[in-house]
C-alpha cells in the first residue's frame, strides 16, 4: 500500500469499484446504508485502499471497531497463531483457556472493585439482548427505561430500546413492551429550551418527580439503560452529574444500571471505558465493536450477583469463540499499554485544533466529545441552533472524494471516530481535508 495518504487515482467509485457496486446492489440485501462508494480491498493501519488502487485515510474505523488500526501485525499474529490451534468449540457446551482467560481480563479491566462474571456473544446487539434478559431474570421485573436518540442494536429486544432514528424501528412492532423512552441530556439542544451556556439539565428530576408517579411503577422497573456518551444520536457528552444521578435513582428503587459502551468504550474517549470519566460504575456493562480489533465479540459484564441465571438461561453457538479471543486479548494488552494514552492525547489535540470552529465557520454550531470520539455539529445559523444534515452530507461526500472517511451521526453531526493509533500527521491531515470542506460548502 501507498505511503501516501490519500492517494486518489482514479474517479469515484472507479472502473472495478462499479463492478462490485452493481453485483451488491442486485443479491445484497438494501436495508444498509451506504453514504459513499467505496469498495474495501485491504487496510493497514489508519489507511484503506480500494479495489482500484486509491487509498484512504480513515477516520471512521470500520464505525469504531479497528480500535487498533487495520490489520494491526500483532492482533494478525495473533488470530492466524489461534486459527491454527482451534478455530471453533462452542463455549456453551465445552470449555477451552481463552475463554475463561478473557473473562478474567475483562473482570479485571472494568470498573467496580466487585466480582464479576462474564457472558459472551458476537455483536453489541446480542450482548444487549443478554443485559435486558439478565435485568429481567435477576429482579424479576420487566419494564425498561432507555433514551431517545440512544442506539442499542437491531435484534428484536435491542431495538425495542433503540430510539435513534425511526426508520430503524419503522415495520418491526409489535416490539417489546414496557419499553420508556426519556429525553437525553444535550446541553447544547437543551430539551428545556435553555442555551448551551446556561444549561444544566439532566432530565434525571423527571423519572421520580412524574414518570414514577403517573406512568411507570418504580418497582416494576427492571434496568435503566443508558449511553455514557452517546453514540449515533449525535457523539453527545452528558452534563457531569447525570450518570450519578441515575446511579443514585437506580439504587434507590432496587433497578439496576446498565451502561452501553459497544461505541464509547475499549479505550475510544481516553480511558477504557467512558463511565470512568464520571467515576459512576454500572451493575452491567456491554461492550463490542473495538474489543477485538475487527473480529465479531460482544460481551455484558455484570455483578457476579447480578448474573445469578442457571444453566440453560442464556448462550451463544459462537460467541467467544477461540480467535476472536485471541484478538480480543491481545487488542487489550495493545491498548493498555500505549493506545488508551494515545486516544486521550490525540484527542486533546485535534479537540485543541477544532477549538475555534465555531468562531471561524458559520456552519459550524459546537465541537464536542472525549478522547477519539469527536463529533462536529453543523447548523444552519449558531443563534437558532438548527440542524443542517443537507451541509453535513454535503462534507461527508466531498471528504470522501479527497480521500477522507468519515461518517455522521445524530440530525447533523460528522463524527470523528479514527483507529486509537493515529499520530498528529493523519489528524492534521484530516483536519486539513475536513475544513476544505466544510468551507466550499460554506460557499
Amino acid at each position: 500500500m501507498e505511503s501516501k495518504v490519500p492517494s486518489i487515482k482514479t474517479e469515484l467509485p472507479g472502473p472495478e469499484a462499479r463492478k462490485i457496486l452493481a453485483l451488491d446492489q442486485e443479491f445484497v440485501s438494501p436495508s444498509y446504508t451506504r453514504d459513499y462508494p467505496l469498495v474495501a480491498r485491504r487496510g493497514l493501519g489508519a489507511s484503506v485502499e480500494d479495489v482500484d488502487g486509491n487509498v484512504f485515510l480513515d477516520f471512521a474505523a470500520g464505525i469504531a471497531v479497528v480500535s487498533t488500526g487495520h490489520c494491526h501485525p500483532e492482533v494478525v499474529r495473533a488470530i492466524q497463531s489461534q486459527a491454527e490451534t482451534l478455530i471453533h468449540m462452542s463455549g456453551t457446551d465445552f470449555y477451552y483457556p481463552l475463554l475463561a482467560q478473557l473473562a478474567q481480563k475483562l473482570a479485571e479491566i472494568t470498573p467496580g472493585k466487585f466480582p464479576k462474571r462474564v457472558v459472551f456473544g458476537n455483536s453489541g446487539a446480542e450482548a444487549i439482548e443478554a443485559a435486558i434478559k439478565m435485568a429481567r431474570y435477576h429482579t424479576r421485573r420487566n419494564r425498561l427505561i432507555a433514551f431517545l436518540g440512544c442506539f442499542h442494536g437491531r435484534t428484536l429486544g435491542a431495538l425495542s430500546l433503540t430510539a435513534s432514528k425511526a426508520v430503524q424501528r419503522r415495520g418491526f412492532g409489535p416490539l417489546l413492551s414496557g419499553v420508556t423512552h426519556l429525553p437525553y441530556p444535550n446541553p447544547y439542544l437543551c430539551s428545556a429550551g435553555h442555551s448551551a451556556q446556561e444549561c444544566e439539565c439532566d432530565c434525571t428530576d423527571f423519572i421520580e418527580r412524574q414518570l414514577f408517579r403517573t406512568a411507570v411503577p418504580a418497582d416494576e422497573v427492571a434496568a435503566i439503560i443508558v449511553e455514557p456518551i452517546q453514540g449515533e444520536g449525535g457523539y453527545i457528552v452528558p452534563p457531569a452529574g447525570f450518570l450519578g444521578r441515575l446511579r443514585q435513582i437506580a439504587d434507590r428503587h432496587g433497578i439496576l444500571l446498565i451502561f452501553d459502551e459497544v461505541q464509547c468504550g475499549m479505550g475510544r474517549t481516553g480511558k477504557m471505558f467512558a463511565c470512568e470519566h464520571s467515576g459512576v460504575v454500572p451493575d452491567i456493562l456491554v461492550t463490542a465493536k473495538g474489543i477485538a480489533s475487527g473480529l465479531p465479540l460482544g460481551v455484558a459484564v455484570a455483578r457476579a450477583d447480578v448474573m445469578n441465571w442457571g444453566p440453560g438461561a442464556h448462550a451463544s453457538t459462537f460467541g467467544g469463540n477461540p480467535v476472536a479471543c485471541a484478538a480480543a486479548m491481545e487488542t487489550i494488552r495493545l491498548l493498555q499499554e500505549k493506545y488508551v494514552a494515545n486516544a486521550a492525547h490525540m484527542g486533546e489535540y485535534i479537540l485543541g485544533r477544532l477549538g475555534d470552529w465555531p468562531g471561524r465557520h458559520p456552519a459550524v454550531g459546537q465541537v464536542r466529545g472525549r478522547g477519539l470520539m469527536i463529533g462536529i455539529e453543523l447548523v444552519k445559523s449558531r443563534q437558532t441552533c438548527e440542524p443542517n444534515p443537507e451541509a453535513r452530507n454535503k462534507v461527508i461526500e466531498e471528504a470522501f472524494q479527497k480521500g477522507l472517511l468519515i461518517l455522521g451521526c445524530g440530525e447533523s453531526t460528522l463524527r470523528l471516530m479514527p483507529p486509537l493509533i493515529i499520530e498528529q500527521e493523519h489528524a492534521d491531515t484530516a483536519l486539513e481535508i475536513l475544513e476544505h470542506c466544510l468551507s466550499e460548502v460554506e460557499q
